[in-house]
């Protein structure tokens, strides 16, 4: 399984130059094997897809939730406009409207001069919750975690790794902070001993404090996080648009000395590319 960031950045996309060192882009990822494609989230980080040789009559997009620093890449997908090409949308079900409606919002006028229903391509969309399905080979599942509106995190298993994906999570959301009972740490069953577990960590714990409940996690909960889900790496991703490469460097440089005896780490950076056996 090999595993493309193409995107890492949070909340929204950062051009200037002090911030190409780990990535200007918003969420998107690619995991590839066997010839086969999932895409998670599509940012604008997944214009890294149109840069790419992929011929595959189907392409598969799953959607942890839909805020736009994790759709705002749609518009601009290429399979989008091939006809004939089969795209998948897989996304967070709601009580209230379905996928291809809350998505519409978007891809139509005044925000976009394309509409949905105008694209030529046969489109798909799968309304998902507490889920497990197959995409070809792969093996997902899918979990409801903490983060505004409807937002999944997704397990995926391919024939020899695992690797889970939840860039934006707030576990430790709540009166005492993280619950320490497995049976209530929310998206423990889709982290639980992956290889790799891809996780929010947007802020320090200082900045964490005065922004509770905006969705995201400090670093140190999340490599608490990681701890208590028993996984063997850590991506810590969804860096915060107002840190710079000095800034995340310095901050970083910090976690290390606290962070000894908790699960092994790496901070994601856009274009790194980690193959599991």
């Amino acid at each position: 399984m090999k595993i493309k960031l193409c995107g890492v950045r949070g909340s929204f996309q950062t051009s200037d130059a002090e911030t190409k060192t780990f990535g200007t882009r918003t969420s998107c990822t690619m995991v590839v094997e066997d010839g086969e494609l999932l895409i998670l989230d599509a940012g604008s980080g997944i214009q890294h897809f149109n840069s790419i040789n992929f011929s595959a009559k189907r392409v598969d997009i799953l959607l942890t939730h839909l805020h736009m620093d994790h759709i705002l890449g749609l518009g601009f997908f290429s399979p989008f406009f091939i006809p004939e090409q089969e795209v998948h949308i897989w996304g967070p079900k709601t009580s209230s409207q379905s996928l291809r409606t809350r998505l519409s919002r978007y891809l139509s006028p005044p925000l976009f001069p394309v509409l949905l229903r105008d694209l030529p391509c046969n489109l798909f969309f799968h309304e998902i919750g507490n889920a497990e399905f197959e995409i070809n080979h792969f093996k997902i599942k899918s979990n409801y975690i903490i983060h505004p509106g409807p937002t999944i995190g997704f397990r995926v298993t391919g024939n020899h790794s695992v690797f889970t994906y939840m860039p934006d999570h707030e576990p430790a959301l709540g009166r005492n902070g993280m619950i320490r009972n497995p049976k209530w740490i929310s998206g423990f069953d889709i982290a639980l001993n992956a290889d790799i577990l891809y996780h929010d960590a947007q802020y320090t714990s200082e900045e964490y404090q005065g922004k509770k409940g905006w969705g995201h996690s400090s670093i140190e909960d999340a490599l608490q996080y990681a701890s208590l889900c028993k996984v063997k790496n850590i991506l810590l991703a969804h860096h915060d648009p107002a840190h710079s490469d000095d800034q995340l460097e310095k901050i970083y440089l910090n976690i290390k000395v606290i962070s000894e005896g908790l699960t092994h780490y790496e901070v994601a950076k856009e274009g790194n590319e980690i193959d599991l056996p």
